[in-house]
């Protein structure tokens, strides 16, 4: 028996909406004498439109993947019309619109697309992850959002057809395409970028908006990072260096105080006067909490750390004193630091957090101080991303196995004498 059902798709450019010289493209669907529209988020501009095709003009590679698209919507349109006239539904354009757009019959819920998840992800997380986490989060939106433009023309893909040619094709974007033309992605940082994509998609999945994880079968490959840190002679040479402004003096004794403590920037600005305590013995400690785990940090003062403080420290009852240090920003710090180590003809890229990697190697690993002890003074959740400070140098390979031999010696004298 022969349907009598008829089927359109006819993609047109809406000429009384211009933006920006451009037109919007629709998709025109007729089924039946019923007809609706839907919008492909995609403008062009009036020259590059065949309107008695309607097609583009196929002049340049971009245009001829446009084309190929618009059949590709054509042929899903059309399947999902077919599954209609095999279910005996009653079918109108409207219907296989929906179908298109992932909306269920009563059209009330919408499938997920990725810009829709990553948009919802992170006005959520916010307030809820640190904020520097949140910055980052930020950053890999923006790498989402140009890789979908530049890839997909409707700009956005549905959380089904996320696979793993999708997931590679994301990678080779981000390393070749970085969102600032000075600053181009390392390997890690793609592995960051994809980590906080997976992260994001486990999230999808445990809300139960995808069936399948993308990254099932993708692993994620990071190269071990060299740590800086400063060795004792380089660290003594900005300690004794006399500098000629105030601000770089300040920073150099923020990070001085930094390498004898391991407090990170974030965690030395906001330091109080109440963290600054004084145990029972006279020793004095800093008491506080890590701003990116939650972790309580109990380090005890080493007097070149304690020497620096009283610069700084203003007796309680006399002026008011909100936090231990003045604030100077993260970029002003930084920037200063490159100043220090071009004058004290450091080899290395100085930033905050190397103070940091020089209280774990410099001023306690290479000074006997156990890596457990490191670990509760640096605030580390685990030992094992402590444990990361050993293998930087092997001058504690040396001095472990001096002390060895020297264990090693007593006992065979121990025995000889004996005997």
């Amino acid at each position: 028996m022969r349907s009598s059902n008829t089927f359109g798709v006819h993609f047109t450019l809406r000429r009384n909406r211009p933006v920006n010289g451009k037109f919007p493209l629709y998709c025109r669907i007729t089924v039946n004498g019923s007809r609706c529209e839907l919008a492909l988020k995609y403008y062009l501009a009036d020259g590059d439109w065949n309107t008695g095709k309607g097609a583009a003009k196929p002049r340049t590679e971009e245009l001829k993947q446009l084309n190929n698209y618009l059949e590709e919507i054509r042929a899903k349109l059309f399947h999902h019309y077919q599954e209609f006239s095999v279910s005996g539904t009653l079918i109108t354009a409207e219907a296989v619109k929906n179908a298109y757009l992932g909306i269920d019959p009563e059209g009330e819920k919408e499938q997920m697309t990725l810009r829709k998840l990553v948009d919802l992800h992170n006005q959520q997380m916010e307030g809820v992850i640190k904020p520097g986490t949140m910055k980052n989060y930020r950053g890999t939106a923006i790498y989402v959002r140009k890789f979908l433009e530049r890839t997909y023309p409707a700009r956005d893909i549905f959380l089904k057809d996320i696979n793993y040619q999708f997931i590679t094709a994301f990678e080779y974007y981000i390393r070749n395409n970085p969102i600032k033309k000075e600053c181009p992605c390392t390997n890690n940082g793609a592995m960051k970028n994809l980590e906080r994509l997976k992260k994001i998609l486990l999230w999808a999945i445990k809300n139960e908006w995808m069936e399948k994880n993308p990254f099932s079968t993708f692993k994620l490959r990071y190269k071990p990072s060299s740590m800086e840190y400063l060795r004792e002679e380089e660290l003594a040479r900005i300690e004794q260096k006399t500098f000629g402004t105030s601000m770089l003096e300040k920073v150099r004794d923020f990070f001085v105080f930094s390498c004898y403590t391991g407090l990170a920037y974030i965690d030395l600005v906001a330091l109080k006067p109440h963290n600054i305590l004084t145990t029972a013995d006279g020793l004095q400690w800093i008491r506080t909490t890590r701003k990116k785990t939650d972790i309580p940090v109990n380090v005890p003062l080493l007097p070149q750390a304690l020497a620096i403080l009283e610069k700084y420290w203003i007796e309680p009852g006399t002026t008011p004193q909100e936090t231990v240090f003045p604030y100077v920003s993260n970029q002003e710090v930084n920037r200063s630091l490159k100043q220090i180590a071009g004058i004290c003809e450091i080899p290395r890229n100085l930033t905050f957090h190397c103070a940091r990697h020089t209280f774990a190697t410099t001023v306690t690993l290479l000074n006997g101080v156990p890596l457990e002890t490191i670990s509760k003074m640096l605030g580390h959740s685990k030992i094992t991303t402590t444990v990361i400070y050993s293998r930087v140098t092997q001058s504690k390979i040396g001095m472990d196995m001096e002390l060895l031999k020297t264990r090693l010696t007593s006992k065979i004298h121990g025995l000889n004498s004996a005997l």
